[in-house]
């Protein structure tokens, strides 16, 4: 007995030691990078059978987040050390502030290159313009590549999306060896809509120059290590979307509303899905970066982001700050119990007659008991319907009448016309965190 309590014992100081080990070289890294003008040098070794990431010759595992603007900062305040981006130039800053911004808050970037899509009617047979691009994305390594909080190249996003022309392989392979020309230190990836065979043996055959691959998948992510080693790939690789279960993944009312989970539920898949498909393989993964660390409009306002609008966090930025620290936060975000309408869920294709009462419930857990608030919208169903992440316009808000208001319960008549809408609740806590839900539902 005395003997196991000594082994458990050694095992919890040799855990600690090894961790705060790692987080004293992440410590020095991030020192070095903030302190330091010179281009970090980045490099990839495989030891002892387990691929490895250096930063100036210190080990790094990336723990992080995509975002393309605002919220830097919480990254590194939540324990992340990396960011990504989808391009160089993001509408609002450009690619030396936002390295600028990471390097004063010592995270690195992995740094999107825009890559033109056969999806949106690019032609890779078209020699001029696939030679203009390069010429274009020649310019934008040049102008960046020996910024201190420069990581890895990223050469475009899911360009197999849709795609039917390979050529378009030979022409990121060309832009890795570009950069590989122009730039020592960096070094090259680019992303695929999840991944299949034809996907991997294309990579195989014509993107021979790229360091590492890089993945993105939503609900069905649990089932990346085994289709890495299914679809034969034994490389390094990093997952660069992660998230949220996909809106073309959850059930779907009759009309076709897709269902979107609520913010508890999404919370515990970031840290399931984090645990079965990032975590487990310690050989190939060299690390991810979650999806998305801001808010946008895609089918929802409030599908992918971690924070909503009002830039409040939700119960995922709690997870990730225990995936990034080993420790929660101490103010846990609010949690959802149950939403319904006059008893129903989203799940069971809730009928509203106009002008006619109807009780709202969100039922919420909070662990410090804090004062909660709540706030109520209801939206148009979206009939903007984009895919690959592309610009989506906000539905329009509904008026609704409230006949009551009260500790999360909800009395309301709807006058709209005939259609499909989506009711959304809000909780926080006055700690800038907060829970959320929507039931769509049909006016006839």
């Amino acid at each position: 007995m005395i003997k196991n309590k000594l082994k458990t014992i050694v095992s919890i100081v040799i855990c600690i030691t090894v961790f705060v080990g790692c987080n004293l070289k992440q410590t020095k890294i991030e020192k070095a990078m903030v302190d330091n003008n010179e281009p970090a040098k980045v490099e990839l070794k495989k030891e002892e059978g387990k691929f490895q990431l250096y930063v100036n010759n210190e080990p790094f595992y990336i723990k992080g987040a995509g975002l393309e603007f605002g919220q830097i900062a919480s990254v590194a305040k939540h324990g992340g050390n990396s960011f990504r981006t989808w391009r160089t130039e993001n509408g609002q800053q450009t690619g030396k502030e936002v390295l600028d911004e990471a390097q004063k808050n010592g995270l690195m970037v992995t740094m999107g290159i825009e890559v033109a899509r056969e999806r949106h009617g690019f032609d890779y047979n078209d020699s001029i313009a696939v030679k203009e691009q390069f010429d274009r994305i020649k310019q934008e390594v040049i102008a960046l590549k020996d910024h201190p909080a420069l990581f890895i190249w990223a050469i475009g996003n899911e360009l197999n999306l849709r795609a039917t022309n390979p050529k378009v392989w030979d022409a990121v392979n060309d832009i890795s060896k570009m950069i590989h020309e122009v730039d020592l230190n960096h070094l090259t990836t680019s992303t695929l809509a999840g991944i299949s065979q034809r996907e991997i043996d294309l990579i195989k055959e014509r993107c021979t120059d790229l360091d590492l691959l890089s993945v993105q998948m939503y609900g069905k992510i649990v089932e990346l290590p085994q289709q890495i080693k299914d679809f034969g790939w034994d490389g390094p690789y990093m997952v660069t979307e992660w998230g949220a279960t996909g809106h073309w993944e959850v059930p779907k009312t009759v009309w076709n509303a897709p269902i979107e989970e609520n913010s508890t539920l999404k919370a515990a898949n970031y840290l399931k899905r984090y645990k079965v498909a990032i975590e487990a393989d310690s050989l190939q993964c060299v690390g991810s970066y979650v999806f998305l660390w801001g808010q946008k409009q895609e089918r929802t306002p409030t599908w992918y982001g971690v924070f909503l609008e009002d830039g409040k966090e939700t119960e995922s930025v709690d997870v990730m700050h225990y995936i990034w620290n080993g420790t929660w936060p101490e103010n846990i975000t609010p949690q959802i119990e149950l939403f319904t309408i006059n008893n129903k869920t989203a799940y069971e294709n809730v009928v509203l007659e106009a002008n006619t009462a109807y009780l709202a419930s969100l039922k919420v857990k909070d662990f410090e008991n804090d004062q909660l608030n709540y706030r109520w919208e209801i939206l148009q169903e979206s009939a903007d319907l984009q895919d690959g992440g592309d610009f989506e316009n906000r539905p329009e808000a509904v008026e609704f009448t409230v006949v009551s208001d009260k500790d999360g319960k909800l009395k309301f008549k709807v006058a709209a016309e005939k259609g499909a809408y989506r009711l959304f609740g809000y909780v926080d806590d006055g700690h800038e965190h907060a829970a959320t839900a929507n039931i769509p539902f049909k006016v006839n």
